[in-house]
């Protein structure tokens, strides 16, 4: 598992600790011109949630990989919170964002998995 796989995993655990949500994790390596390697999406139930889940997820990967965000954008309002890995762009939605935006859908080319949601 390359740097970047591992990074993918913390990042899943870091999401699945909060009890985020309908996760998906999009490849986009096969894909040309894209401006990262994978995207993750997942939801929360409330702004609450949703910015306990983006605090895990700086936690998981700084603890496991050494690695911080370049960037976090919509804490604010916490309903679309993205964060940039570099390589890896996670996308922290309430329901009514996600189903609006509908991102995994715009990538349809890319190899989606979808984990099971842990209760």
């Amino acid at each position: 598992m390359d740097e970047t796989q591992q990074l993918v995993k913390a990042i899943i655990e870091g999401i699945q600790e909060k009890k985020g949500k309908q996760i998906v994790v999009a490849d986009l390596r096969s894909i040309g011109d894209t401006i990262c390697q994978y995207f993750i999406i997942c939801q929360g139930n409330s702004p609450s949630q949703v910015e306990a889940i983006a605090d895990s997820i700086v936690e998981f990967t700084r603890k496991q990989k050494q690695v911080k965000p370049a960037a976090i954008d919509g804490l604010r309002n916490a309903e679309w919170v993205a964060m940039d890995y570099s390589d890896i762009i996670v996308h922290v939605f309430l329901p009514a964002a996600h189903d609006f935006y509908d991102i995994e859908h715009l990538w349809e080319d890319a190899k989606l998995t979808y984990l099971p949601d842990i209760d």
